[in-house]
């Protein structure tokens, strides 16, 4: 029993030689192997899963990036209403020294004033502490993204296309203008 056994796995390897010989004539006939069509099946099914898993793990990685940038921005500018809504208690503020008399003032009023005028700038400091910014004023030129012009005014001491006067500040917070400065514009006189 012993030799059959030995002689056993030369016979089969005898026949595989064979086999494939034989095969090989039909599968040139009959085109690929039904093996060789499953194996080609299962690796296009392979490369397909591989790009789908690669498609959805970008896609995880994108929406990762978004909802960061979306936190980010969250963060930057979820303070906008509140800004807004203390720019109005800015202006009060700015308009009461200006309408406060210069001189002539007894010291309680004096004491009035130089208190409406520590507050003023304790506000503005806070909005500065907050990135809340002056839009550039007097002088500079006019930039259609944060100023908006009201009037066209005649004016030696300034150029023309540039800042003559401010009627109301304008903010921005961080880039994002808040409230463009409305401004009068110079322009050249009508003798130059």
């Amino acid at each position: 029993m012993q030799d059959n056994d030995k002689t056993q796995p030369a016979s089969d390897e005898a026949k595989l030689p064979e086999a494939e010989n034989n095969a090989a004539p039909a599968d040139e006939a009959e085109g690929l192997d039904p093996r060789d069509q499953r194996i080609a099946e299962l690796e296009a099914e392979l490369a397909n899963a591989k790009d789908q898993q690669l498609r959805a793990l970008a896609e995880v990685e994108n929406m990762r990036r978004r909802a960061q940038r979306e936190r980010e921005e969250a963060l930057k500018y979820g303070a906008v209403s509140l800004a807004r809504d203390l720019l109005s208690v800015a202006d009060n503020l700015g308009r009461a020294l200006a309408a406060a008399p210069e001189a002539g003032a007894d010291d309680a009023t004096k004491a009035l004033i130089d208190g409406v005028a520590m507050v003023e700038k304790d506000l503005v400091g806070a909005l500065e502490k907050h990135h809340v910014r002056l839009v550039a004023g007097v002088g500079e030129p006019f930039d259609h993204n944060v100023h908006q012009a009201v009037v066209e005014i005649e004016s030696d001491e300034v150029p023309a296309g540039h800042v003559a006067q401010v009627l109301q500040i304008g903010y921005t917070l961080h880039e994002r203008l808040l409230r463009p400065a409305m401004v009068a514009v110079a322009k050249a006189p009508a003798g130059a």
